[in-house]
């Protein structure tokens, strides 16, 4: 069985990874043109950061949820689990609703949906696997720098 937890982990490395790659692809025009036309605060790093900094991100996540997932069965697991995966699907949509709608209030507010759910995922892990939930503090810690970034974004474009 301990030769199998590889798979796991390249499960959700891969489904993490696939899940950012097409958010980054549906977006992409709408990144082109936020980079063009919209005002952006003095602190905003450089474009080339945000897919860098997103794909180590996805692979955290990814590394977290299989730690858990490969240690705990029954709620605790499935909990874990539907965390894991609504939190992902607000990841996805943010996006979408910041770049290509460039709706900024609404993609901040979405944004502390996203905070929000993260901070309750690493509770959660913590209770099953304290290293797995330590895993997700860079992406809380970007997800509230992205936050002030998008509330200066949605300041400078009223």
């Amino acid at each position: 069985m301990k030769n199998e937890k590889w798979k796991t982990f390249a499960y959700w490395i891969l489904l993490t990874e696939l899940t950012g790659a097409a958010a980054g692809f549906l977006s992409r025009e709408g990144t082109e043109l936020y980079q063009l036309s919209v005002s952006k605060p003095s602190y905003s790093p450089p474009g080339w950061l945000f897919p860098v900094v997103w794909a180590l991100l996805y692979l955290l996540m990814a590394i977290s949820v299989s730690r858990v997932l490969l240690r705990t069965e029954g709620k605790a697991r499935s909990h874990a689990l539907r965390l894991y995966l609504l939190q992902l699907a607000v990841n996805f949509l943010w996006p979408i609703l910041f770049f290509n709608l460039q709706a900024f209030g609404a993609a901040f507010f979405w944004l502390v949906l996203l905070f929000a759910l993260v901070v309750w995922m690493t509770l959660s892990y913590r209770e099953i696997d304290r290293n797995g939930a330590w895993l997700l503090l860079p992406y809380l810690l970007w997800l509230g720098f992205a936050g002030v970034l998008n509330y200066g974004v949605w300041m400078l474009n009223r």
